[in-house]
Formats: C-alpha cells, structure tokens, sequence
C-alpha cells in the first residue's frame, strides 16, 4: 500500500495497526463512524525519535510541512472551571489561544495545558497526541485550512508512526468545531 502523501516504507490503513496505536486511538478507529469511511485512515510507521515536526519533516521530506497539523491540548479557565480543550492547526502555524480558542471557550483565560495534564487526560503520549480517540466531552477545534486538506498528517497518539487521514475526517470528529483564523 502506498501513502496518500509522502513516501513511507510500512503503511497500511489504521484498522490493521490498531496494536501500534494507543488505547483511546484504536478504540476511536474500532469504533469509527462518519462520512470517511475507517479504511481511509492510514498509519504509517515512523521512527519515534523524528516524532517532532521539524525534525519529522527533515526527514521525510519538507513537502509534508504544508500538509501536517499538530494537536494541542489547552486549557480554558473562567470562575475557577477549567475547560480542556484540542487544537488542530497547521503546523507551519501557532494557535491562537488568546483571541480565537479563548472566545470559542468562552474563558477568561486560556494556555496551554501542562504536559503531563495533556499526557493524562488523553491517554496518549506527548508529541503524538491526536484529535482521533480524545475524550467525547473535550471540544476539538479544527483550524478550516486542516479540514480542507485532502489529506493531512496528525499524530497517532505515539510519538511512534503518523495518521493520515483527511481532512473532512477531522471535522466530523466528536466535538469538533471548524473555525477559521485558529492557526496563525
């Protein structure tokens, strides 16, 4: 099989790798539903010490910069509530938590949430979280230049092997909400 993007040497579609993916992940792929049909998502094993970006896109390649998007896990704060939340955006772009995430939230306050918060209440490790498999009542705010990608490379909840999945298929994630202006 080959990759809708880059040039991988083990791919195959998330369904037959549900043992490379971590628990919330494959049970997100098990239990998938939406217009893009679970086949359609594909796991591509990489090397996890390349799990960063920048060092991913050195790598395989700097055309996959443009078609990659990091998830981050923030965390909203008004009148002692705390509300965790994930961002997808491109990752040649930042989020931005202080003027689009922070209304969307409807927080006084908004950063990102500490690693070992992200880590926890995700159940994926840091530098492979995923918007696929996080829990249902986090929103999942999706920059719309990701959900108009044909096809995007997200983490696959480890720092071992990417999802590439399309970009529809983020924006009819449980929870998930297309904003624009989320990346900057």
């Amino acid at each position: 099989m080959r990759a809708p993007l880059g040039d991988f040497d083990y791919v195959r579609p998330a369904p037959e790798a549900l043992d490379l993916l971590t628990r919330p992940v494959a049970d997100a792929v098990r239990n998938w539903q939406g217009t893009v049909p679970a086949q359609e998502l594909i796991h591509v094993d990489t090397d996890p010490e390349w799990a960063d970006t920048a060092t991913f896109v050195e790598h395989y390649g700097p055309e996959l910069l443009a078609r990659s998007a990091n998830c981050v896990v923030v965390a909203g704060k008004r009148g002692g509530e705390s509300t965790l939340a994930a961002c997808v955006v491109l990752s040649p772009t930042r989020v931005d938590v202080n003027g689009v995430v922070r209304r969307q939230l409807g927080a006084r306050k908004a950063s990102f949430a500490a690693m070992d918060t992200a880590v926890g209440e995700s159940g994926m490790e840091y530098g492979g979280i995923t918007p696929i498999g996080l829990p249902a009542h986090w929103p999942v705010l999706v920059d719309a230049a990701v959900a108009d990608l044909p096809y995007v490379l997200v983490g696959s909840g480890t720092r071992r092997g990417k999802l590439i999945v399309p970009g529809k298929a983020l924006a009819e994630l449980p929870g998930a909400v297309v904003l624009e202006g989320l990346g900057v």
